[in-house]
């Protein structure tokens, strides 16, 4: 596995582990990357409740339990999709946070219009952020270990911006 992406999700871990927090993860186009990096971590059962590759709309109702409404609201590949993703694993496996990812890996775009290299990420738990990611690149695996990257990075962003409940 990329090793930039082992230390990141090792870093998201110790920052979980240190405030006594959760998580899920419902993922589309990275197939399982973001798990997969959390999961490579010694001791990720302390901080790991789950997760899912949602590749399509029926993978999405079933595995985490997307709503018509929240089809209705936004279509793939958006930060509101992302958004809803993560909700959606956040309560279908009762864990602190949520991360949802989405987007056109390549190497081609999707049928949005979206280019490859298109990501939209999004966490969800005391606070809720999304970013939209362009590479620019067409390579799929490349894509996917990238838009995997962004996901870990932004919940490690988010962790850091907010004080834990216990006030550490």
């Amino acid at each position: 596995m990329n090793e930039e992406l082992c230390r990141l999700a090792a870093e998201v871990g110790r920052m979980l582990v240190h405030r006594g927090e959760t998580v899920a993860v419902a993922e589309s186009s990275t197939g399982g990357l973001i798990s997969a990096a959390l999961l490579s971590v010694p001791g990720a059962s302390a901080f790991v409740r789950g997760g899912a590759v949602v590749y399509t709309s029926s993978s999405k109702r079933i595995l985490v339990g997307m709503s018509d409404q929240q089809f209705s609201d936004a279509r793939a590949a958006t930060e509101l999709h992302a958004t809803h993703l993560a909700a959606a694993a956040r309560r279908t496996l009762s864990t602190t946070w949520g991360i949802g990812e989405t987007g056109a890996a390549g190497p081609t775009g999707n049928r949005y219009g979206d280019p490859a290299g298109h990501s939209c990420i999004a966490v969800v738990g005391g606070a809720i952020a999304s970013r939209t990611l362009s590479t620019g690149v067409s390579e799929r695996p490349e894509n996917m270990v990238r838009f995997a990257l962004g996901a870990l990075q932004l919940l490690a962003d988010t962790l850091t911006s907010i004080v834990p409940a216990d006030g550490d």
